[in-house]
């Protein structure tokens, strides 16, 4: 199949498939040549397969690096909140003939693979037992809702 230049593929996706926005089809192929130029300097090789794991830790590498603990926020308001979500839209991409594959995969491979939005606030987690509580889950250790209320002396 013949490559189909990116921006062409993303507008031929969107007129069928309206779950992803433009933005977060442009970061996934930053997040795929991220991955590909980290893999290339850990392991010395001009071009390889990039699989749906080692894709997913670029996309949560450069998501931390470029919106830090907005990333959540930031990955939700283009549809992207789980792998399979990133999995779906690789498989447009290839659909639209955007992005290669091999023979191997899969929109499986992105599915259960990681919990994106934990990776994602992982960084942000208080990891001083002082300051978490002890045997919590990470859904404990998120920080009161406070709406517009400054915080209390009390609580600083």
């Amino acid at each position: 199949m013949e490559r189909v230049q990116f921006d062409v593929a993303v507008k031929a996706i969107l007129t069928s498939d309206r779950r992803y926005e433009t933005d977060g089809y442009h970061f996934l192929r930053d997040a795929l040549d991220h991955t590909i130029k980290a893999l290339r300097k850990d392991e010395l090789i001009e071009h390889r397969h990039v699989t749906g794991h080692e894709l997913l830790e670029g996309l949560v590498a450069l998501a931390v690096e470029r919106f830090g603990p907005m990333a959540v926020a930031v990955l939700d308001s283009w549809g992207i909140r789980e792998g399979d979500d990133v999995g779906t839209m690789v498989f447009n991409l290839i659909g639209a003939g955007a992005f290669g594959k091999s023979d191997e995969d899969s929109p499986s491979d992105f599915c259960g693979v990681m919990n994106l939005r934990e990776e994602l606030l992982a960084p942000y987690r208080p990891t001083r037992e002082v300051l978490a509580k002890r045997g919590a889950s990470p859904s404990e250790l998120e920080p009161p809702a406070r709406g517009n209320q400054p915080a209390k002396s009390s609580d600083l």
